[in-house]
């Protein structure tokens, strides 16, 4: 069999693969529920709790999807779903700043500690003034404090 076959046949088995997952993850009943992670949706949330009036930016990334700049007023968020990367390594980071303050996280991470922190299905990065918060359960845990400065 040639090299070129056997690259074919690889990729109609992976695409078979790919497609079967999709058909499970729709099948499932509950997002949160502790299922496999592979098919869950997840969804990460950046939310501005600041005092005053003070707006948030925020630029989130990954390695392929630049989701670009959001500027939030008090009370807002910016979020965004996903499934994980078949071929593992799912990773979402983000600046955020506020007048001459800023932070750079890590708000998901293919980890099963971060499964677990973000309930098999929400994180929740809430942006407070003394730095950002991970909600766990009811309560929000900082996680990041602020750095003097815009970068």
């Amino acid at each position: 069999m040639s090299h070129f076959c056997k690259n074919v046949i690889f990729f109609i088995l992976i695409q078979a693969i790919a497609i079967t997952l999709l058909i499970d993850s729709s099948s499932c009943e509950s997002n949160n529920s502790h299922h496999d992670p592979w098919l869950i949706t997840w969804h990460v949330h950046t939310v501005n709790g600041l005092s005053n009036g003070k707006i948030l930016l925020v630029h989130c990334k990954s390695k392929d999807n630049d989701l670009g700049i959001h500027n939030l007023v008090v009370g807002t968020e910016f979020s965004w779903k996903f499934k994980l990367n078949f071929f593992g390594g799912t990773l979402f980071w983000c600046y955020m700043a506020h007048d001459n303050f800023h932070a750079t996280l890590d708000v998901f991470r293919e980890i099963e500690g971060f499964f677990d922190e973000c309930d098999y299905g929400d994180c929740i990065w809430t942006a407070k003034d003394d730095g950002i918060y991970l909600r766990k359960g009811n309560v929000d845990q900082l996680r990041e404090e602020w750095k003097r400065g815009l970068w």
